[in-house]
């Protein structure tokens, strides 16, 4: 069966032409995770691990590998990178950053947080800065630590009870 002049047998080659080896191999162990007739259980997984190979977004060509490498309809691979927020699918800056402004984060702070980062780095809500370094993703509604907010997620990892000063070191860490 060819599709897009690429017969099946060369699939498999595209498909790591696309998805590095390292991102092959931590889809690999999400899928192991499943039974192997429930490997969309594993598309989450999928897209965020694609999404960092790229650098903290998805390309058209990324989600396309992916629902190869998991036999599912493209078009439900779209549906999830464009509904979950921890995904992106438009160029943006290498890392993320989430600063949840909930009730509980904006009780403790939130805002001033937010002003802050606005402030430092020149950009608003939605923005990455001119180097590319640093995307401040839209407002998240809450991102589940409500204990310890004001608090803000970097690429998939939480920080808790912020400070200017607070933010200020976990920022100036990245690359």
């Amino acid at each position: 069966m060819l599709r897009f002049g690429i017969n099946n047998l060369d699939m498999a080659e595209v498909k790591e032409n696309i998805l590095t080896q390292h991102t092959i191999e931590e889809i690999d162990k999400w899928l192991a995770k499943y039974p192997a007739d429930r490997k969309q259980s594993a598309v989450l997984a999928a897209l965020r691990e694609a999404q960092h190979q790229n650098k903290g977004y998805l390309t058209p060509e990324l989600m396309d590998a992916v629902a190869d490498y998991l036999g599912m309809p493209k078009i439900a691979v779209y549906e999830v990178a464009s509904f979950y927020s921890m995904l992106e699918t438009k160029a943006c800056g290498r890392h993320s950053v989430s600063i949840c402004t909930n009730i509980s984060c904006m009780l403790m702070g939130s805002d001033a947080i937010v002003e802050h980062i606005e402030k430092k780095y020149s950009i608003k809500i939605g923005e990455s800065t001119d180097d590319g370094r640093i995307f401040l993703k839209q407002e998240e509604e809450c991102l589940a630590a409500c204990c310890g907010g004001p608090m803000m997620m970097v690429d998939h990892v939480y920080y808790e009870n912020l400070t200017p000063e607070k933010v200020d070191e976990i920022l100036d860490e990245l690359d």
